[in-house]
């Protein structure tokens, strides 16, 4: 069969599971089935075919799974934010995912040719780091949980970090393309290869911005992102063990060294130590929002206590017992609901995006499109462990956003753009080669 249709098969699922996550909720809140969970359903179907025809004509050589995936893990946001906060939140969310697919339409029209990229690195990562650090612009950042990780605009808030991570991705592709061999051989010190100091120099820089991030907006799930696409990247460009070595050493020592010095990163790390600490539990960056989340999770047990089951609220009052449900926390909630099943489900669906990505840097027949498929690939595969780990105390919670999943309109942007990069790397890769 070939590769467009097992996409188009594909599909047929994911629009079956959110006609049945929807029917589920009206079960639950009116005991009674609405046939407009089949009307969402042909919707969100629609919607992807319109996808999919797009792909087919533009990119008939692409993976055929990495979409379907997709399209799975949003029809796990959509039915689990209409959950949480009604149709308005999640109507929302669905225009949001409207414009995700008109953007990434768009970036497969505009970047067709998308190794153009590599003639404006340092241009896109100027503007990654004024999109970093654009949420600490006074009158326009936005203070939230002790992390300034967005921007207020007239009607609308948005986080440019999602954005960043891309442009960061971008950069250290083009850049290690030209430089790794630089970097994998040098002078032998004391038995071990240092490379000449004006190739390391932009990756010292860019382990600089990771502190930066960590000191300037607050958050320590955007430095560990932008630092492990890093080291997947110089690791893939140099086969250089030694280099992710020192490097997870280094961002431990500055790691450490911020979070003795910096109150509201420490107060981070006390939470994740300590969450059921009674003065931690009541303090302002407290611990409040992530023990009520391990109460939650482990109210699901292995299937879950059903649709709209998990207590979201104080009984009798509108005080929230889990904060932030649809962004931070919608995880906590996911598991909750659905169970150690239902979530391990969501996160055998993110591995199989990721492997998705990791095949197409496999299939790539050059250097630049490689490194590119890794890094974007590894920034969702961090993005999710920062936040699933962090919900289950594994690190310390931040808020970073679950990819697809949790509400709000700059991760899906953001994330259907990689999105379009991955399938142009994997059309390009997957074109028969011209017989000789």
């Amino acid at each position: 069969m070939r590769a467009r249709n097992w996409e188009l098969i594909s599909l047929v699922p994911a629009a079956l599971l959110v006609s049945a996550g929807f029917a589920a909720v009206y079960i639950q809140r009116a005991n009674q089935l609405e046939t407009v969970s089949l009307i969402y359903g042909a919707i969100f179907l629609g919607l992807c075919l319109g996808a999919h025809i797009f792909i087919r004509i533009t990119l008939p050589h692409a993976d055929p799974f990495i979409f379907p995936l997709v399209a799975v893990l949003a029809c796990y946001g959509l039915v689990m934010i209409y959950r949480i906060d009604g149709a308005t939140e999640a109507r929302v969310q669905a225009q949001w995912f409207v414009l995700g697919l008109l953007l990434f339409a768009a970036t497969i029209v505009w970047f067709r040719d998308y190794r153009r990229l590599e003639h404006y690195r340092y241009l896109i990562m100027t503007g990654s780091v004024v999109l970093l650090l654009l949420p600490r612009v006074p009158g326009l950042g936005v203070y939230s949980g002790g992390a300034y990780l967005a921007i207020h605009l007239p009607g609308i808030t948005f986080q440019p970090p999602e954005f960043a991570k891309v442009g960061v991705v971008i950069f250290l592709s083009s850049y290690l393309r030209d430089h790794r061999q630089a970097l994998a051989s040098g002078r032998r010190i004391l038995g071990y290869r240092i490379p000449p100091l004006k190739h390391l120099g932009p990756l010292l820089a860019l382990w600089g911005a990771a502190m930066l991030a960590l000191v300037v907006i607050g958050d320590i799930g955007s430095s560990l992102m932008f630092y492990g696409a890093l080291l997947a990247i110089v690791y893939v460009a140099t086969d250089r063990i030694s280099f992710v070595f020192f490097g997870v050493v280094a961002f431990g020592v500055g790691s450490w060294f911020l979070a003795t010095h910096i109150p509201h990163i420490d107060a981070r790390i006390q939470d994740w130590l300590h969450p059921f600490n009674p003065t931690l539990y009541t303090a302002p960056l407290g611990s409040y929002q992530l023990a009520n989340a391990q109460f939650a999770m482990a109210a699901g047990g292995l299937f879950g206590q059903g649709f709209g089951q998990t207590l979201l609220y104080i009984p009798g009052t509108t005080n929230a017992l889990i904060p932030f449900p649809s962004t931070d926390m919608v995880f906590s909630v996911i598991t909750g609901d659905l169970g150690l099943f239902g979530a391990v489900g969501l996160l055998v669906t993110y591995l199989l995006f990721i492997s998705r990505g990791f095949k197409a840097a496999m299939l790539a027949r050059d250097s630049f499109s490689k490194l590119l498929a890794v890094g974007l690939s590894t920034v969702i595969a961090v993005q999710v462990f920062v936040i699933v780990g962090g919900v289950a105390r594994v690190i310390p919670f931040t808020g970073v956003p679950l990819p697809f999943v949790a509400y709000g309109g700059s991760s899906i942007l953001a994330n259907f753009v990689l999105v379009a990069l991955l399938l142009l790397i994997s059309d390009r890769a997957r074109q028969p080669q011209p017989a000789p």
